[in-house]
């Protein structure tokens, strides 16, 4: 890699409508700019209504600008399929939510084998290795036959975490992945997106309210009213 911290994202003057056409059309991001590179560690703040939300489908490639662009990997996606958008999604991104969304007829290792087994089928002894690996990463070899009814809140938060990495994705995105988790959970929860940050050079962006976490972080970009008010080191 000839720049440790090259761009994995990169949108440029991004505008997201909605009721395009319609008398009720309503611009909700207003030429977003922003750059995130592998060794970024970067919070998303801003108040309730502020257009987190909308940005991070947008990055998130569930969502598409109405105008600009958003490069991922260096690569333009505004004018991609559905299709492409998919299979880029799934081997470039992870995602990691407030409510962790595990299957609970699942076994933990199935549950983070789940992107795998959508693009790929029945995995394979490689791709189960992998699996019980990021469950010791984050504390759970021992619970790796266990169903998502047999664990704690922060540990099916832990497993949530191993899934969203079995692709080893570039750019991890996480909305508000604390919310439901106690001080010290959520702490440790922290630990290891910044493990896996510095470990596998795989930027992080954090949705969060928590300013105790948000200090954590390496950079602060607050959204305020569709517009990135401040971007902080």
């Amino acid at each position: 890699m000839s720049d440790e911290n090259e761009n994995v994202l990169r949108l440029e003057d991004v505008r997201k409508s909605y009721n395009i056409g319609a008398p009720n059309e309503v611009e909700v991001l207003h030429g977003i700019n922003i750059a995130l590179g592998r060794r970024d560690f970067a919070a998303l703040i801003g108040p309730s209504g502020s257009g987190k939300s909308t940005l991070l489908n947008v990055i998130g490639l569930l969502d598409q600008p109405t105008s600009g662009e958003l490069f991922l990997l260096g690569q333009p996606t505004r004018m991609m399929d559905d299709a492409a958008r998919t299979a880029v999604r799934g081997n470039s991104i992870g995602f990691v939510f407030q409510f962790h969304h595990l299957i609970t007829a699942f076994s933990a290792i199935e549950n983070v084998l789940m992107p795998l087994m959508v693009t790929q089928g029945k995995p394979g002894t490689e791709a189960r290795d992998r699996a019980r690996s990021l469950l010791a990463e984050v504390g759970l070899e021992k619970y790796a036959d266990k169903k998502p009814g047999e664990l704690s809140g922060g540990q099916q938060q832990r497993v949530a975490i191993a899934r969203a990495l079995i692709t080893r994705p570039a750019l991890l995105l996480a909305d508000e992945p604390t919310g439901n988790l106690d001080t010290k959970t959520a702490a440790g929860v922290f630990e290891l997106f910044r493990k896996f940050n510095e470990q596998y050079g795989c930027a992080v962006l954090v949705v969060t309210h928590d300013p105790r976490l948000s200090v954590t972080c390496d950079r602060t970009i607050t959204l305020i009213d569709g517009q990135v008010a401040e971007t902080s080191l």
